[in-house]
């Protein structure tokens, strides 16, 4: 084992509801602990401004046009970012190295090369008098990759250390994260070697929460469907949710990232709230199925840990397991699908945990990416540091 360092992990997601923080201990490549997970809730006017701020950015001119408001944001999110760093810092007593920083994305096409996190990186560290890595996901963009997913090569170090026994030649060990967007990630077993982490697949590869948190945003006073009641209370209109998955189909293999500007909820206008949810919903899970399928290709044992919010939402959950269960028993497959609680972690916060984990990488000067999970050219090592104290 090498030498460990602590890092503070920060991620705020497409739900924008607040921030994920964790400290975690780790030599940047197989060790890793979790010292700290907690939640910190933004205001609501602040979550208001970030929900104003972000239909307006739906094309890379728009990071101009608004780009005053943009900066305004900007400070605010790290003032915000800022606060929860010293408060963690000064009622944790827990010394940390590093902050890993991923900022609030507000514009993502990977095909554009375009990629804009929310977050001053020198000024947070000014303000929490700590190192600060941050600005992720531009260096695989310039090495030709999407910018995304990140958190493959952490989700690959939480299956080589909870379930190793199953990393061999029959099992696949396999990651779907449903946040705004849906992820997921094929692991391999670790031994030593970096170069077998070239071996890890990833891939965006449908919505996950996004469709669902809006239409729920924009018509209740809520900011999701709590455990799917609404879905699960409705009907899905099967005429238009066929349409929408003619229309919306993702294609086959999976190798762009994804933007919640990719999709939109205006196929359902017009439904009854819980109708619209309804459909959504299955929506949603329908474009999941397809590519857990897609990837179920050429073991017999697949194990699926689900992490992210999308995994609280227990309608969509059911639609998804269920219908995994239906294919397995079909082409005689063992697909087990459960959530990452089962292996003693908490999914809320597997992203914030990556974050501080890459902000170790990063710090080491080791790839955070790779050719079989962004589509960069060449294993990179992304993020910025800055030290500004």
């Amino acid at each position: 084992m090498g030498k460990l360092y602590t890092a503070l992990g920060l991620m705020s997601g497409t739900s924008m509801d607040g921030v994920d923080a964790s400290i975690i201990s780790s030599d940047g490549k197989k060790e890793y602990s979790v010292k700290l997970n907690k939640y910190f809730e933004y205001s609501d006017e602040l979550r208001q401004k970030l929900i104003n701020i972000r239909p307006k950015i739906h094309k890379p001119e728009h990071l101009e046009k608004y780009s005053i408001e943009i900066r305004e944001m900007e400070r605010e999110i790290t003032l915000f970012h800022a606060n929860v760093v010293n408060e963690i810092l000064s009622t944790s007593k827990i010394n940390v190295d590093l902050l890993g920083f991923h900022g609030h994305t507000i514009f993502h096409d990977g095909d554009k090369k375009i990629s804009k996190q929310l977050g001053d990186g020198k000024l947070l560290s000014q303000l929490t008098n700590k190192i600060v890595i941050y600005d992720f996901r531009q260096k695989d963009i310039q090495n030709g990759g999407q910018g995304a997913p990140l958190t493959p090569i952490f989700h690959n170090v939480i299956a080589n250390k909870f379930l190793k026994k199953e990393l061999n030649e029959s099992f696949s060990v396999n990651f779907l994260n449903i946040g705004g967007i849906a992820n997921i990630t094929q692991t391999v077993k670790w031994e030593n070697s970096e170069d077998k982490l070239n071996d890890i697949k990833a891939s965006d590869i449908a919505p996950g929460n996004c469709l669902i948190d809006e239409w729920i945003r924009k018509n209740t006073k809520n900011k999701y469907d709590n455990n799917g009641i609404l879905a699960s209370s409705g009907k899905t209109n099967e005429l238009i949710l066929n349409q929408a998955l003619e229309n919306f189909n993702i294609n086959q293999p999976y190798e762009n990232s994804l933007d919640i500007n990719d999709f939109d909820i205006s196929f359902v206008k017009g439904l009854s709230l819980e109708n619209g949810a309804a459909t959504l919903t299955d929506f949603t899970a329908a474009q999941i199925i397809k590519a857990l399928l897609y990837s179920v290709r050429s073991k017999k044992n697949y194990i699926w840990l689900i992490c992210g919010g999308g995994r609280k939402n227990v309608y969509l959950f059911n639609l998804i397991k269920n219908q995994i269960a239906e294919y397995s028993k079909m082409k005689d497959v063992s697909i087990s699908i459960f959530p990452i609680e089962k292996i003693g972690i908490d999914g809320d916060f597997v992203e914030s945990q990556a974050f501080g984990y890459l902000a170790i990488r990063s710090f080491l000067k080791l790839p955070i990416s790779f050719p079989n999970t962004t589509r960069c050219k060449v294993p990179t090592c992304g993020g910025i540091l800055a030290k500004n104290f």
